[in-house]
């Protein structure tokens, strides 16, 4: 071999190395920002937890339950489950691909977009400028045209690396990742169309974009992080490929109109109920099709779930997936609606959903992905630890208010005072605050992990490195 392609070797491999340090730079990234705003927004929706039981307690106008819920819940969204999802997106994308991840550039864009958006969001909510009354849109316009541009910015990204990769086949955690980028765009044009932000043509397309951010967005994400994932953990292929196909599709064409069923009983055209009702039904197809699937792919892995880092975070996950929305077609049925919409149960059925499912899959394939990244693992105690503080507070804050929510129904259909549904669900509220000081507890011992799989040092002799992997790139 000649000298001179002994040099071009070696510059490849040097441009191969710092291709992959700069991809690992990024997950790391958008890990360590995703979670500073756990921390923070937990720690408000705490606070808020204990305001229930105590109302007294920080009255303060800047403290107030209305300004802080819209900063808690914006925050969790836009903050934490994007901005962590987003950054599995991109290594999903770049490792499925068998290339390094494309645009970089506007994948640091994105991340200060989605920052600059979180940071401003929790500004304005806090001074008490808003869109308004209207559940995950109470950012001001031009606060949400940065999360719209860091989405659509990510998207690029990932699209690009897709374009680029060595195989012919796109693989299915790529369709559903890609699918999210793209229905969010739409989403957040459709919301901020002018003639849709007054009268009915608002009620419809505020059920539009407060279902849809979950369902066509953190939903297809977490989805695809997990169609990545638990193959690559389980070191075996996903059960059925045409069962993923067949989810991506039935949830595209269910999910987009279910957003009604919160507006039953409203001026909102009956006909329209009804058919949210139905699509309601429907959206059992992707569901059962996904969670059946995740199943049968751990099926007879059982021993290697419980010895992993993040499988027992996915399987957790993928069952909350199932219950919370399997639950969430039953909730749409009108003779469930006159008892449960508007109260507690709400709450807990969101935090089943956004927790229980989207944030333990986020969990899952940061613990599992990241460590392959940076060649750096978190303590097996420590992650241990943050499981069970985390699943058995979700678990607890979820049945406490559930039991609150159907007592407060009942209270209001048998006619009875107000104050009576308050007394009624005030027990239940210490259930709410114990258990959000678990998860909050959970997510501090996260934060710790993120430290270590991170910024923290390199052990002298660990598993692979960002140089390692680029070694890996190179030869699939």
């Amino acid at each position: 071999m000649s000298t001179a392609t002994v040099g071009r070797l070696s510059s490849r491999e040097r441009f191969d190395e710092a291709s992959v340090a700069e991809d690992v730079a990024i997950f790391s990234a958008f890990t360590i920002s995703a979670t500073l705003w756990l921390l923070i927004t937990t720690a408000i929706g705490l606070l808020l937890s204990f305001k229930f039981t105590y109302p007294d307690l920080a009255t303060n106008p800047f403290l107030s339950f209305g300004r802080l819920r819209a900063i808690h819940t914006n925050g969790t969204f836009y903050g934490w489950a994007s901005l962590a999802l987003t950054g599995l997106a991109f290594y999903i994308a770049a490792r499925s691909s068998g290339i390094h991840l494309r645009q970089k550039r506007l994948a640091w864009a994105a991340l200060w977009s989605y920052n600059i958006a979180a940071v401003l969001g929790g500004i304005t909510l806090d001074l008490g400028i808003s869109n308004g009354s209207q559940e995950y849109r109470e950012w001001v316009w031009w606060v949400a045209a940065f999360f719209l541009l860091a989405v659509v910015l990510s998207g690029v990204v990932v699209v690009a690396t897709v374009m680029a990769r060595r195989e012919r086949e796109i693989y299915i955690a790529n369709w559903y990742t890609i699918g999210g980028f793209i229905f969010t765009t739409i989403l957040g044009v459709t919301a901020a169309i002018p003639i849709y932000q007054y009268g009915l043509g608002q009620v419809a397309v505020q059920g539009f974009y407060m279902h849809n951010a979950v369902g066509m967005w953190f939903t297809f994400l977490a989805l695809g992080v997990t169609y990545y994932s638990l193959p690559k953990l389980l070191n075996r292929p996903i059960y059925s490929y045409a069962l993923g196909v067949l989810g991506f599709w039935t949830n595209l064409v269910f999910y987009p109109v279910i957003g009604a069923h919160h507006y039953e009983f409203s001026p909102l055209p009956w006909w329209f109920q009804t058919l949210a009702i139905v699509f309601s039904v429907g959206m059992l197809v992707p569901v059962w099709a996904g969670t059946g699937n995740f199943w049968l792919t751990m099926r007879g892995r059982w021993a290697t779930v419980r010895r992993s880092y993040a499988l027992p975070f996915f399987f957790v996950g993928v069952l909350y997936y199932f219950v919370g929305s399997t639950q969430g077609t039953v909730e749409a049925f009108r003779s469930l609606q006159a008892i449960w919409h508007l109260t507690n149960f709400t709450v807990g059925h969101s935090h089943l959903t956004m927790y229980g499912f989207i944030t333990f899959i986020a969990w899952g394939g940061i613990y599992g992905l990241l460590p392959m990244a940076t060649g750096k693992r978190p303590p097996l105690l420590l992650v241990g630890l943050h499981f069970w503080l985390a699943f058995l507070g979700v678990t607890i804050y979820v049945l406490v208010l559930s039991v609150a929510g159907t007592v407060q129904g009942i209270t209001w259909a048998n006619g009875d005072p107000f104050i009576a549904s308050v007394e009624a669900a005030a027990p239940y509220w210490s259930g709410r605050a114990v258990s959000g000081t678990m998860m909050l507890l959970a997510h501090v011992i996260f934060a710790y992990n993120v430290w270590r799989m991170t910024l923290a040092p390199t052990p002298t002799a660990t598993s692979s490195s960002p140089m390692s992997l680029a070694a890996e790139s190179a030869h699939e």
